[in-house]
């Protein structure tokens, strides 16, 4: 009876047969053994876009698709696929060591079955899995890396000479929260990586100090405030009066956060004030020509009082300059400076 062979290419030797060999398909199967279990293999796949067939080879070493480790090479100018013979059941480290932004899949040679490709950025490894699950539409199974150990105080720390993350910084995942151990700077690099923005705590903090940010970014020009407790929002922040053109005559009733330059030289004229107001409101006058004293301007309440009075405002002081801020119904606009 002849030998057979396993899916990878191990000879399985009949007895009575290969009288004379048995000694050196022997060597060749345990030189086959350590190939598949710890090989590594270069592997180039440069050029357009094209399939490229990982072999086996029977009872001898030289089959592309017979080692643990498979590098693939070359400078690639279309996508790539790479596949492995259908009843393969094994499990790979490869490694895209190509130049040029194509993807590289990895499949068996037929079938349906899942697949595992390298993204056209991603020159990195993957942990691959052939199952050999389905005579004809077998899978390849990716092997996450990725995902830490779990706990609720797993600690990961990085001690590397200061090269990455320093000598004696430890980042904590506490189960909740990730933490910079010790007092350490969070830095957020530009996109060449030649400048940062850094978020710091204070060297020494009386408590901690927790921030919750705003679910939107509002509008521009918008300030972000907190309401102190560490809750942020987006506000609009006055700068000051908006201050219009010179007026001769009443701009039909003023307007909040206005500021207006007066000229009475033509003759004493009146400001209404604003017909609603609300506590923090303000307008700004200043006598424009100096001439409040010869002819006087007069600020109508509008129904509102001023100064806690139901007058109006006579002004009649040279060069004056105020601002009247409501507070309330009971004292109406005040006098924030004369």
């Amino acid at each position: 009876m002849a030998s057979t062979y396993t899916p990878l290419g191990v000879e399985l030797m009949a007895t009575g047969e290969n009288a004379g060999t048995w000694g050196t398909k022997t060597n060749t199967n345990l030189q086959l053994f350590e190939q598949l279990t710890g090989g590594f293999s270069q592997v180039s796949i440069a050029g357009g876009a094209q399939t490229t067939a990982l072999t086996v080879v029977d009872g001898n070493t030289t089959g592309t698709a017979q080692y643990r480790m498979i590098e693939f090479t070359g400078t690639i100018t279309g996508n790539q696929i790479v596949t492995i013979p259908l009843d393969i059941e094994t499990f790979y480290f490869l490694r895209n060591s190509t130049t040029g932004s194509f993807t590289v899949q990895f499949k068996y040679v037929s079938g349906s079955g899942s697949t595992s490709t390298f993204a056209t950025t991603d020159k990195g490894d993957k942990l691959l899995f052939a199952a050999a699950n389905d005579a004809t539409n077998p899978d390849i199974k990716e092997i996450s890396l990725a995902s830490p150990p779990g706990g609720s105080d797993t600690q990961i720390q990085f001690n590397d000479g200061g090269t990455s993350f320093g000598g004696s910084s430890n980042l904590i995942w506490d189960g909740s929260n990730v933490q910079i151990g010790a007092q350490g700077d969070l830095r957020l690099a530009d996109s060449d990586s030649s400048h940062y923005v850094t978020l710091i705590a204070q060297v020494t903090a009386a408590s901690n100090v927790n921030l919750t940010f705003s679910a939107n970014d509002r509008d521009a020009d918008q300030a972000l405030v907190t309401d102190g407790s560490g809750v942020l929002s987006f506000t609009t922040i006055s700068g000051g009066a908006d201050w219009q053109a010179v007026i001769t005559a009443d701009p039909a009733n003023a307007v909040s956060g206005q500021g207006y330059f007066a000229n009475t030289s033509g003759g004493a004229f009146t400001i209404t004030l604003p017909t609603s107001a609300a506590r923090g409101d303000f307008i700004s006058v200043v006598d424009y020509a100096g001439t409040f004293d010869t002819n006087n301007l007069t600020i109508g309440r509008n129904g509102h009082n001023i100064q806690g009075s139901a007058a109006d405002l006579v002004v009649g002081t040279e060069r004056a300059g105020f601002t009247l801020v409501y507070v309330d119904a009971t004292q109406g606009w005040l006098l924030q400076n004369n």
